[in-house]
C-alpha cells in the first residue's frame, strides 16, 4: 500500500465531466489498496475571469485583496471534485490550504511555503478518506492568519510540499501531455517524450514544453528527495519521471526558504583562452568551436559577451592539461575569422590567462531569488576578488577569479552560505532514486536532453563599468533590492583603461517586464558610480539545450551553434554551465532557432503531440 500525492491541473477538471473523469480515476486508485492526497487548481480559465473582474474592478487591485479573491478558484473544485468522490461512494473530504495546515511567508501573490502542519491531514487519511487540498494557497504564520497565494505553478508547490512533509511514496503531476517532451509541442509536434529526467536538468530546462511543472516544485522535490512523475490526464501511459537524488535529511521547518545553497565548488586547475573583436556575424562559433571540437578539446565554460561596434569576444576555459593544444588551435584559426574584406591585424586577437580558478555556488534554492548572485559578489568583494568571468544557470553560478584569491574566495563563500567545507551534491555522483529502487545505478544519458526557448527576456548591457572588487555586487545588489531576478550575466573581455581606470562592459537579461524598471533605476546611478552608457534590447529570445550527458563531450557546443549558423541565425551571447548550453539571438529568429537545434540534435520522435485546448 502506497501514499500518494496527486495533482489536477485546471484543464483537468476544466469540466464537470472532467472532474468525474477524475473522480473514476481517484477511486480506482484508491481500490488497488493506496492511500490519496489530491491537490486541484481552479477549473479551466477560472483564475483568468477572476483577475479580469479584479481589473475591471481596479487598475492595480490590492494584492492582498487579490489573494483573497483568487483562493476562491481552487475552493470551488475542491468542493465539487469531494462530492464527486462521495457519489462513487468513496469518502473525501475538501480542505482549504489554511485547513490542511499550509504555512506560508506574509507575503501576497508569491508567498513561499515554511511548513505544513500535517496532523489534521493525517488524521483523515487514517481514517480512509481521500483527502482533497485546495493547491496554490495557503495562510500566513502571523496572529492574523492571512490567505496568500503562491503565484503561478502554485499548485505543483504545493502537492510537492505535501509530498515532502507527508514523506509520501511519490507524488504525481497530472496534466493535459503525456509528460515532459524534448521541446514545446506547440513549436515542434514531433517532440518527443522522455522516460526520465534528472530534477537538475528539469531545472535548467524551466521553460521545457508546455511549461507543465514548475520550478519551485522540482526544487522542493530535489531538495527532499520525492520521486515525481508527470502523467496525462486522459490516457494510462506512464508519463516522464524527474529523479530526485538520495535525500540529505533536510528539515521540513523553513521548507521552501531555508539554504539556497548546498555546495560551494572550485577548480583551480583551468586557464582562459579568449578571442577579441570577432566579427558579429553568424558562423563565427561555429567554425571556432567546430575546429576544437575536432581536435577533442573539452571545452568548460564558453562566454560571449555583448556586441561592440561590428565585433564580439569570445573566451572559453579549459583544463590546464590541454591548454596549449586550445591556445593553438585558436591561433591556427584567428586569422580565418577575421574580416575577408578589410582584415585588421587587432582582429581575432588571441588572448591566454594561466593561473584562474572557478568558483561556483550550487543549489536549488536560487530560483527567482535576486539577492543569492547578489550575496555572492558582494562577498567576493568583501573578501578582496576580483572577478574575471562569470556564468550562470538555474541551479548554479560560477565566476572565473584569479587562483591565488581561490581559497580566500571559497572560505569567504562558505561562511557567508553556512556551508560546511567538503558538502557536495549528491546529484554529481548520478544517484537516483524512483518509487521502485532505492538506488539506481548511474547510466549515460544522451548529451542533450531537451532544448527550450524564453521569449520572455530582455537584455540590458552596461557600458564601461570599472573593472574593480564590488562593482558586480552593487550593481546586481541594487537589482536585488527591487526584486528584480537576472538570468544570464555576461562580462566582457576586453578591458580598456579610461582616465586611468580600467573598464569592462557587463551585460545581463531580466524578464522582459522588468526592463524598463531596471534601466531606469540603474540609470540614475549610474553617473554616481562612474558607469558608462546603460542600454536596453526587449526584442530577443534566449534558446538553451540541457543535458547532463554534454560533460566531456567537446562537440556539442560546436553542433549547436552550427545548427544556427547553418540557418543564417546570428548568435549574440553565450553563456554556459555543466550541462547548458544558452544563446540570445533576436526574438523574430527564435522559434526558427529553436527547431533548427531540436532537429540538429536529432531529438524528433515519430509521433505528434497535440497539446488540448
Amino acid at each position: 500500500m502506497a501514499l500518494i500525492v496527486q495533482k489536477y491541473g485546471g484543464t483537468s477538471v476544466g469540466s464537470v465531466e472532467r472532474i468525474q473523469a477524475v473522480a473514476g480515476r481517484i477511486y480506482k486508485t484508491v481500490k488497488a489498496g493506496n492511500s490519496l492526497v489530491i491537490v486541484v487548481s481552479a477549473m479551466g480559465k477560472t483564475t483568468d475571469g477572476l483577475v479580469k473582474l479584479a481589473n475591471e474592478i481596479s487598475a492595480n487591485p490590492n494584492r492582498r485583496e487579490m489573494d483573497m479573491l483568487l483562493s476562491t478558484g481552487e475552493q470551488v473544485t475542491i468542493a465539487l471534485l469531494s462530492m464527486a468522490l462521495q457519489e462513487l461512494g468513496q469518502p473525501a473530504i475538501s480542505m482549504t490550504g489554511a485547513q490542511v495546515g499550509i504555512v506560508t511567508e506574509a507575503e501576497h501573490s508569491r508567498a513561499r511555503i515554511l511548513h505544513i502542519e500535517t496532523t489534521r491531514l493525517i488524521r483523515h487519511i487514517n481514517a480512509g478518506k481521500v483527502v482533497v487540498v485546495a493547491g496554490f494557497q495557503g495562510t500566513s504564520s502571523a496572529g492574523e492568519m492571512e490567505i496568500t497565494t503562491l503565484g503561478r505553478g502554485g499548485s505543483d508547490t504545493s502537492a510537492v510540499a505535501i509530498a515532502a512533509a507527508l514523506r509520501a511514496n511519490f507524488c504525481e503531476i497530472y496534466t493535459d501531455v503525456p509528460g515532459i517532451l524534448t521541446t514545446d509541442p506547440r513549436l515542434v509536434p514531433e517532440a518527443q517524450l522522455m522516460d526520465d529526467i534528472t530534477c537538475n536538468e528539469m531545472l535548467e530546462l524551466a521553460s521545457l514544453g508546455a511549461k507543465v511543472l514548475h520550478p519551485r516544485a522540482v526544487e522542493i522535490a530535489r531538495n527532499y528527495g520525492v520521486p515525481l512523475v508527470v502523467r496525462s490526464s486522459w490516457t494510462d501511459a506512464p508519463g516522464t519521471w524527474v529523479t530526485s537524488a538520495k535525500p540529505q535529511g533536510r528539515s521540513l521547518i523553513n521548507l521552501e526558504i531555508a539554504l539556497p545553497v548546498d555546495a560551494v565548488e572550485f577548480d583551480t586547475n583551468q586557464a582562459k583562452v579568449a578571442l577579441l573583436r570577432v566579427p558579429d556575424k553568424p558562423g563565427i562559433a561555429a567554425r571556432l568551436f567546430g575546429e576544437i571540437s575536432r581536435q577533442k578539446i573539452d571545452v568548460d565554460l564558453i562566454i560571449q559577451s555583448v556586441h561592440e561596434g561590428n565585433s564580439n569576444d569570445i573566451a572559453f576555459t579549459v583544463t590546464t592539461p590541454i591548454l596549449k593544444r586550445a591556445e593553438a588551435v585558436t591561433a591556427a584559426i584567428a586569422p580565418a575569422l577575421r574580416s575577408q574584406s578589410n582584415p585588421k591585424s587587432d582582429e581575432a586577437e588571441v588572448m591566454v590567462e594561466h593561473n584562474i580558478a572557478k568558483v561556483s555556488i550550487a543549489g536549488a534554492g536560487m530560483i527567482g531569488r535576486p539577492g543569492v548572485a547578489a550575496k555572492m559578489f558582494a562577498t567576493l568583494a568583501e573578501a578582496g576578488v576580483n572577478i574575471q568571468m562569470i556564468s550562470t544557470s538555474e541551479v548554479k553560478v560560477s565566476c572565473v577569479v584569479n587562483a591565488a584569491e581561490c581559497d580566500r574566495a571559497v572560505n569567504a563563500l562558505r561562511s557567508a552560505f553556512e556551508i560546511e567545507p567538503g558538502e557536495q551534491e549528491a546529484l554529481s555522483r548520478g544517484e537516483f532514486l524512483t518509487p521502485n529502487s532505492s538506488l539506481l545505478t548511474p547510466h549515460s544519458p544522451p548529451p542533450v536532453r531537451g532544448v527550450a526557448l524564453d521569449l520572455n527576456q530582455a537584455r540590458l548591457a552596461i557600458r564601461q563599468l570599472p573593472d574593480r572588487p564590488g562593482m558586480a555586487a552593487k550593481l546586481f545588489g541594487l537589482l536585488a533590492q527591487h526584486n528584480i531576478s537576472v538570468d544570464m550575466i555576461i562580462q566582457s573581455q576586453r578591458c580598456r583603461v579610461i582616465d586611468g581606470v580600467p573598464r569592462r562592459d557587463i551585460a545581463f537579461t531580466v524578464s522582459r517586464i522588468d526592463g524598463e524598471n531596471a534601466k531606469e533605476m540603474l540609470t540614475e546611478v549610474a553617473a554616481e558610480l562612474g558607469w558608462g552608457e546603460i542600454i536596453l534590447d526587449s526584442a530577443i529570445a534566449k534558446v538553451s539545450i540541457v543535458g547532463a550527458g554534454m560533460v566531456g563531450q567537446p562537440g556539442v557546443a560546436a553542433k549547436m551553434f552550427e545548427a544556427l549558423a547553418e540557418d543564417q541565425i546570428n548568435i549574440q551571447m553565450i553563456a554556459t554551465s555543466e550541462i547548458k548550453i544558452s544563446c540570445v539571438v533576436a526574438q523574430e529568429q527564435g522559434v526558427k532557432a529553436l527547431q533548427a537545434i531540436h532537429a540538429a540534435f536529432g531529438l524528433a520522435g515519430s509521433e505528434k503531440f497535440v497539446v488540448p485546448a
